[in-house]
This record gives C-alpha cells, sequence and structure tokens, in this order.
C-alpha cells in the first residue's frame, strides 16, 4: 500500500478512535450527572417529608413506598400526585400526601400533609403559593405559625362543623386582610384528612409505583357514602 492511502486509513482509524473515546466519556458522565440528580432530588424529598413526618414513626423508604392517587374532589387537582406511605415495623404508620387548595387567593395553594394510622395530622406544609406578599403568605411556617397548628388534629378532636375559618363560624384563625387564603387552606386540609380517613386501608394496600383513581365527589361533604 503506497503511503497516502496507509496515512488516510491511519488518520481514519484515530478519528474512529477518539470519537469511541469521546462517546464513552459522555456516557459516563451523562451516568454520573444522573445518579447525582437523582441523589439530590431524593434528598430533597426526604428534608420536605421530615417536616411532616417524624423519624420515629417510620423504618421504612416512604419515597420508594410510594403511589400515585387521582382524585380531584378530595386533593384538588385531576393530575397524578404522589402519596408516600410510611411504615413501622412492617405496620402501616402514616401517609404523606401532596394536595391542592384549588381556590386560593391568587391560583392553587400546594401543600404536604402527613396523617398517621390513627387520622391525626402529623403535619402540614405548604409547597408553593401565588398569595399576596405579606397577607396571604402568612400560610408560609417560616412567617407565621398558623400552619403549624395543623399538627395534631383529627376528626375526632375538630367538629366538622367546625373545620372552617372563625369568620365563617369555625375554629381555625383568619389573616387580617386576607380571608380567602387561609379558608383554602383550612379545605383543603380537611378534604384530605376525610379522603384518608375513608381510603387509608386501600392507598397502603396498593402496589409501590400504583396509580389509583377516586372520582367520587359527595353532595354534601363529609356525608358517608
Amino acid at each position: 500500500m503506497s503511503p497516502l492511502p496507509r496515512r488516510i486509513l491511519q488518520g481514519a482509524g484515530l478519528l474512529a478512535a477518539v470519537g469511541l473515546l469521546a462517546a464513552g466519556t459522555l456516557s459516563v458522565v451523562d451516568l454520573l450527572t444522573a445518579e447525582r440528580i437523582a441523589q439530590a432530588e431524593r434528598e430533597a424529598q426526604l428534608r420536605a417529608l421530615a417536616v411532616v413526618l417524624p423519624q420515629e414513626l417510620y423504618d421504612n423508604d416512604p419515597i420508594t413506598d410510594s403511589i400515585a392517587v387521582v382524585a380531584p374532589f378530595w386533593l384538588g387537582s385531576d393530575r397524578p400526585l404522589p402519596v408516600r406511605r410510611a411504615r413501622l415495623n412492617g405496620k402501616p404508620s402514616v401517609l404523606v400526601l401532596d394536595s391542592i387548595a384549588p381556590d386560593g387567593y391568587s391560583g392553587e395553594i400546594r401543600l404536604i400533609i402527613g396523617v398517621d394510622r390513627d387520622g391525626v395530622i402529623t403535619g402540614v406544609r405548604v409547597t408553593g403559593h401565588h398569595e399576596t406578599p405579606g397577607l396571604g403568605d402568612k400560610i408560609e411556617a417560616g412567617r407565621s405559625d398558623w400552619i403549624t397548628r395543623f399538627s395534631g388534629l383529627s376528626t375526632d378532636n375538630v367538629p366538622e362543623a367546625e373545620w372552617r375559618v372563625r369568620k365563617d363560624g369555625g375554629t381555625f384563625d383568619q389573616f387580617a386582610g386576607a380571608t380567602i387564603t387561609p379558608r383554602a387552606v383550612v379545605r383543603a386540609v380537611h378534604r384530605t384528612l376525610v379522603f384518608v380517613e375513608r381510603n387509608g386501608d386501600q392507598l397502603f394496600a396498593a402496589a409501590p409505583g400504583e396509580t389509583l383513581f377516586f372520582g367520587d365527589a359527595p353532595d354534601q361533604f363529609g356525608a358517608k357514602k
């Protein structure tokens, strides 16, 4: 073979080798990056869960042991929302649900709510909203202790008629100049609590990764079906 074709072949081989090396390097980088992103997302979820799910109440992985639920009336959205299942010694302990108050003053108010096996709220936090700064944003734990007052409540110690703000004859404080925001949150928390009360066994029994659908919408809220 003459020198010129030989050099061309050598150059092509070198380019192919460089291309393979680059592709392999990119694959490794993508894998490592994906793993870091997944780990960061998991840590963020665990931090959010820790606020409403005390460590002493579970010994499983509630993120892995999770399902999705579509329950427009109860959870405020026609989109699938996650439900994490906490278990202690293999037994159901706490459900942590994403829930939405669709009727906030400036749109949706996104919540994370923990409810234990006895129907008692372990915690409620706001994870997103667009309420008016200085008024509606008092639903945030960093601005007021209002949202923390749901902890320990249930349908047993707060009768149905009292799941309202004081202005509406209930037991929950409203904010000066901003009644719509706390009213929406109270309604959403109450609906979520009753939803768990009615369907907790089914939520715990579903296979991890399963999506459950609940299309019921009681004519009179709180009425047993």
